[in-house]
């Protein structure tokens, strides 16, 4: 029993390691950043500071839920499509989702400027065509255009995932008792797959309001989110201190929306759990 301890802690040791140096050792120097001065002393002063950027975190909430809700819009009757389809077109259409994934963030992004620019692909076949260009680039909707298309495959697949593990059975049953296509959408579809999306709306909701980015380039700097001004504290303002207090809100409101999706999950299992036989 003894050995069995011993070769289990060894074997999580790296992982302990790694924990400690990548997640609780930057979370301590934030947290103490946020609380103490240039000079290293005690201050509240920092977090004084961020009712000045109350309009920011509420742009980058708001613009987190728009993405997100749209997402969720496009990835449920695509995941759902792929997951009824044949094994092999699953397949296919699954390294399609994933294909975007290989690319770097940045690449992506100025894929899409490359589209909506002034000169960008779109309007210039807009203009051969003989219309005025069409102001698409530096606005808000190019803000989230570009976190849906970025964030898109990370809520496809936790809803593909779920989908696939769904017994047909259930459906048929359903059909046969008499129920039509949106009944069983509606009663049974959604209800046995709403941990795939909540899975899906963490993993988009997250990036999306934490990214700086895809607001720098495709918002032109009019639509600052506070990923965003946080780059800005740290690499233009050299001032660590409101960059980390800015990050510190910034992680608080990232774990309320995790444990409200794990709080939902948790309820989803403990009903489909009093559900089996």
């Amino acid at each position: 029993m003894e050995k069995k301890t011993l070769s289990a802690k060894l074997l999580a040791s790296p992982h302990i390691v790694w924990s400690v140096l990548f997640i609780i050792a930057p979370l301590i120097m934030v947290a103490y950043y946020s609380f103490t001065n240039a000079d290293g002393n005690f201050t509240l002063e920092n977090i004084k500071a961020l009712s000045d950027y109350k309009e920011v975190f509420l742009n980058s909430i708001w613009y987190g839920i728009v993405a997100t809700l749209i997402c969720l819009v496009i990835a449920y009757p695509t995941a759902y499509f792929i997951a009824r389809s044949k094994a092999r077109v699953q397949s296919t259409m699954i390294m399609l989702v994933m294909l975007p994934m290989w690319t770097s963030l940045i690449v992506r992004t100025y894929s899409i400027m490359s589209l909506i620019e002034n000169t960008g692909i779109i309007n210039t076949f807009i203009q051969k065509l003989g219309f005025e260009p069409i102001q698409m680039i530096n606005t808000s909707g190019a803000v989230i255009l570009g976190m849906v298309y970025d964030f898109l495959p990370f809520m496809i697949l936790p809803i593909y995932s779920v989908l696939t593990k769904l017994d047909n059975k259930l459906v048929e049953a359903a059909h046969d008792l008499g129920a039509d296509k949106i009944t069983v959408l509606t009663k049974i579809v959604l209800p046995l797959s709403r941990s795939g999306i909540l899975s899906g709306i963490t993993m988009v909701f997250v990036p999306s309001v934490s990214t700086f980015y895809i607001s720098q380039k495709l918002g032109g700097g009019n639509f600052a989110l506070v990923g965003e001004i946080i780059e800005g504290q740290f690499v233009t303002s050299n001032n660590f201190n409101l960059g980390a207090s800015l990050s510190l809100v910034l992680m608080v409101l990232i774990l309320i929306c995790m444990a409200v999706m794990n709080h939902f999950s948790g309820d989803e299992e403990e009903s489909s759990g009093g559900l089996m036989p």
